[in-house]
């Protein structure tokens, strides 16, 4: 070993020695100068009866911990025996830490409030809530559907009196009790003290939550005026598909005044934003169901974060949500901070019956597609289930109304596809007068000018497909997260809410899962029949080829391997939509558009349109026609 190395060791060795010689020289001195004041303060006894009983306090807190049962009991002593000193909110440090002490080593008490929707369990323990169970509702498993699990869920207010004081550190003593109402208290001092009061109106999935403090201005650290909230909390499985549950479950959060609500994002592992301002509520959200807080005099600032578990988590465990939020009290000697919870399902109307745009929560969309969503297939999916249980049915009829509204845009559509199918022969002729790449343009030109004597446009048939687009997203949007299809049957789907399986495949496909949907196959081949279907309705040209493998195979398989894990409602209704709109072309083929009729009409127009002016669109054609040919005619020259 080096001459060098052998020294380090020697310095590191001495310098340990160092540091434990002077943290034992501390200790000791601490501890006689504590000898000291204990002694002075056993000795002021004989002479001072309030202090003697805030030290009769002390030894039963004492006696307690070891075990030692002693009279009278600590919280007597504090309701009884409290100095001047604590009564005009200034309790001296060995009284609040005994107070304390007795909190901290009080036995846990339970206590329950239950009305129609909700069960939930108290625990004295923080004086939060243990266990919320949202009655009427099973997970997919079929058992009891708890919000917040024994274990999975822990609140503290914090904050600082002479130490961080966390309340879920502590339990709370009950002070009121009534079948609806439950007031637990967390006593510093005989007057101050904190209440926790929770109260659970009938057939609600509301709870309010007051704080209520007393006294504690004078106790707070450095002239404080804030509380801060902390929550943490881990939120089970309820449903069947992992992906699906996942891809919907987030955290929520809205800004006083604001009309929208925000959230972390979705899809995403985990996810975390400071708030630096007022926050009104927060919500954390699962597909179906949320645990909502929100503050009436709303939060001060804060940071939101979640975190989601993997699959394979043995405790079936989803994702973890955590709030950390700060809320003013001021200074005054009582204060109440109005808080309230909701415990329930992402009903959307349920929602929106306690206000505060709650019901915003449920990703339906923004803009058009979010009002297609909320003011008409909400409305006319609780109009159908008000006359018909079955839900797919109720699928099969809202598709056909849809398919009724949006007939005449598929009329206009088809008859534009029409009139370019009869018109095939004579865009041929264009293509064999002009096979050259080079007279391009001229071909180009011919063609629109032969559309433009027929009346035919070319965005004809694109235009009122486009407009069915929104309806489409709308759909797409709707059904992944309609509470109503939650745990409903259909044909050989268990839950229309999740995906179908015919065949589990025992091991998993990249993007496409572990199973077979016969509903998104079934929707797959919907859509590659109607591409098939209308494939004959465009005349052809050079980037045909493509568009065909695009149109008739990639889109079919890429929707199949989409829907594979999603809603079983969606892809059943895809695959409703198609098989109506390859019924719909057939009928208008059928009896509405005789293309030979058809032909004759546009060949009339045509011949009809030969002396009229050119339009000015025709006409920059042309000039354009001219000015490429000049140009090649140049790089002829040139070569």
């Amino acid at each position: 070993m080096q001459k060098n190395t052998i020294l380090g060791f020697v310095l590191i060795g001495l310098i340990l020695i160092g540091f434990s010689w002077y943290n034992s020289y501390n200790y000791k001195k601490q501890a006689r100068e504590a000898f000291v004041k204990d002694s002075l303060a056993r000795i002021e006894a004989l002479t001072n009866p309030r202090v003697a009983d805030s030290l009769r306090v002390a030894d039963s807190i004492r006696n307690a911990a070891l075990g030692i049962v002693t009279e009278p009991s600590v919280a007597d002593s504090l309701k009884t025996q409290a100095p001047d000193s604590m009564k005009a909110g200034q309790a001296p440090a060995m009284v609040l830490d005994s107070a304390l002490a007795a909190a901290q080593t009080a036995e846990e008490e339970l206590y329950t409030l239950e009305n129609s929707k909700l069960k939930l369990t108290f625990t004295s323990k923080g004086a939060q809530i243990k266990e919320a169970q949202i009655k009427g509702y099973k997970t997919y498993g079929n058992d009891s559907l708890y919000i917040i699990k024994e274990n999975l869920s822990d609140m503290s207010l914090i904050f600082n009196t002479m130490h961080e004081v966390r309340t879920s550190e502590f339990n709370f003593r009950e002070v009121e009790r009534t079948d609806s109402s439950l007031v637990l208290r967390l006593l510093f001092a005989d007057s101050s003290w904190i209440d926790f009061a929770y109260h659970l109106p009938q057939d609600s999935y509301n709870l309010d939550f007051n704080i209520r403090t007393t006294g504690m201005a004078g106790l707070m650290s450095n002239g404080a005026s804030d509380f801060d909230l902390d929550w943490d909390l881990k939120i089970s499985r309820f449903e069947k598909g992992y992906d699906n549950e996942k891809n919907y479950s987030t955290v929520n959060f809205r800004y006083p005044g604001d009309k929208d609500v925000e959230d972390l994002g979705m899809r995403r592992a985990e996810s975390q934003k400071e708030i630096p301002t007022k926050l009104h509520w927060f919500a954390f959200r699962q597909q179906f169901f949320s645990a909502i807080l929100m503050n009436d005099d709303n939060f001060s600032q804060g940071r939101l974060s979640y975190a989601f578990m993997p699959e394979t988590d043995p405790d079936s465990l989803l994702f973890e949500c955590k709030a950390y939020m700060q809320m003013s009290y001021g200074r005054d000697a009582e204060v109440d901070i109005p808080l309230h919870f909701y415990f329930g399902p992402n009903l959307y109307k349920e929602l929106k019956s306690y206000g505060n745009s709650f019901e915003k929560i449920i990703p339906m969309g923004g803009s058009i597609i979010g009002w297609i969503n909320r003011v008409v297939i909400v409305n006319t999916f609780d109009f159908l289930r008000r006359f018909i249980s079955n839900y797919g049915i109720i699928i099969l009829i809202m598709t056909i109304l849809i398919k009724l509204v949006l007939s005449p845009l598929t009329y206009k559509s088809y008859l534009s596809s029409a009139k370019m199918r009869v018109l095939k022969p004579e865009i041929e002729k264009i293509n064999k007068k002009y096979p050259r790449r080079e007279d391009a343009m001229k071909k180009q030109q011919e063609t629109m000018a032969l559309y433009q004597k027929t009346g035919v446009s070319m965005m004809g048939g694109c235009l009122p497909m486009l407009l069915q687009i929104p309806i489409l997203f709308a759909m797409f949007r709707f059904f992944p997260v309609s509470f109503e299809l939650r745990q409903h049957p259909f044909l050989w789907a268990s839950d229309l809410s999740g995906y179908d399986s015919i065949l589990d495949l025992g091991f998993n496909i990249p993007m496409y899962g572990n199973h077979v949907s016969l509903f998104a196959l079934l929707m797959a081949v919907s859509m590659y029949l109607f591409s098939k279907m209308n494939m004959d309705q465009m005349p052809s040209n050079g980037s045909m080829p493509g568009m065909k493998g695009m149109q008739l195979y990639f889109m079919p398989i890429f929707m199949l391997v989409l829907c594979n894990n999603f809603s079983a409602g969606l892809s059943y209704y895809y695959m409703l939509s198609n098989f109506i709109s390859i019924g719909q072309n057939w009928l208008i083929r059928k009896y509405a558009v005789n293309e030979e009729k058809l032909y004759a009409q546009l060949k009339s127009k045509a011949e009809s349109n030969k002396g009229k002016k050119k339009s000015k669109w025709r006409e920059r054609m042309e000039q354009m026609v001219k000015e490429q040919e000049r140009l090649q005619r140049e790089r002829q020259k040139k070569r």
